[in-house]
C-alpha cells in the first residue's frame, strides 16, 4: 500500500499508531507525539515545578516511548499517554525522594479522564443514559463536585470556595465520585 507522508497530519491518533507499528517509521510516532507536547509539558510542569525539568521530561518520555510503544495494546492514545506521562513524572520525583505536591487550582488534562469514564471505546447511548443515572445515585458532595469540575469546568479552588469544602475534600469527592461512576456504569451496561 502506497501512503503519502505529506498527509499524515490528517490521520487520527489511532491511525498514526497503526502505521508506526506496521512500518516502524518514527515520523508517524513523531507526528502523534507532537500533537500532545503542550499538554505533556503542562502535566510535567505541574508535577516537577521547573520549566527546564519539565521540557527534559517531555523529551525523555518521547525517547523512552519510541522504542516501547509497540509493546502496548493502546485503545485510545490520549488517556494512555496521560497515564504514562504522569507515572514518568512521579518516578522522577521518587528517585529524588521529594515530596510530591500538586497545585489543585490547575486542572491540566484531568477533564480528559472524565471523557473516558464511559470506556476507552466510543460512547453508546446506553452508556450515556447509565452515566446520568449513576450521577444521580452519587452522594451529594461527590455529585456536586463532579458536576462543577467536569461540566462547569471549575477549578478545585473555585469548588472549595463555592461549596465550603476543603481542597482535599474536593479532590477526594471527585476521585471517589469518578470511581463510583465507573463501577455503577459497568453494572448498568452489563
Amino acid at each position: 500500500m502506497l501512503f503519502f507522508k505529506r498527509n499524515i497530519s490528517k490521520l487520527s491518533d489511532e491511525e498514526l499508531l497503526a502505521y508506526y507499528a506496521k512500518s516502524g517509521d518514527t515520523e508517524y510516532f513523531g507526528e502523534l507525539y507532537n500533537r500532545y507536547i503542550p499538554l505533556l509539558y503542562g502535566l510535567c510542569l505541574k508535577y516537577l515545578h521547573d520549566e527546564d525539568r519539565a521540557q527534559e521530561a517531555v523529551m525523555q518520555l518521547f525517547e523512552d516511548l519510541l522504542s516501547k510503544v509497540g509493546n502496548y495494546e493502546i485503545q485510545v492514545f490520549r488517556p494512555w499517554l496521560y497515564r504514562v506521562a504522569k507515572n514518568h513524572c512521579l518516578q522522577l520525583l521518587r528517585k529524588e525522594n521529594k515530596e510530591i505536591t500538586l497545585d489543585y487550582t490547575v486542572n491540566i488534562m484531568e477533564s480528559d479522564e472524565f471523557l473516558h469514564l464511559l470506556s476507552e471505546e466510543e460512547s453508546s447511548e446506553e452508556q450515556l443514559t447509565a452515566l446520568y443515572h449513576c450521577l444521580e445515585k452519587l452522594p451529594e458532595e461527590q455529585r456536586s463536585s463532579i458536576r462543577r469540575f467536569f461540566l462547569e469546568e471549575m477549578s478545585y479552588a473555585d469548588i472549595a470556595e463555592q461549596t465550603g469544602f476543603t481542597l482535599n475534600n474536593v479532590k477526594s469527592y471527585i476521585q471517589n465520585g469518578k470511581r463510583n461512576l465507573k463501577i455503577c456504569i459497568k453494572k448498568q451496561t452489563l
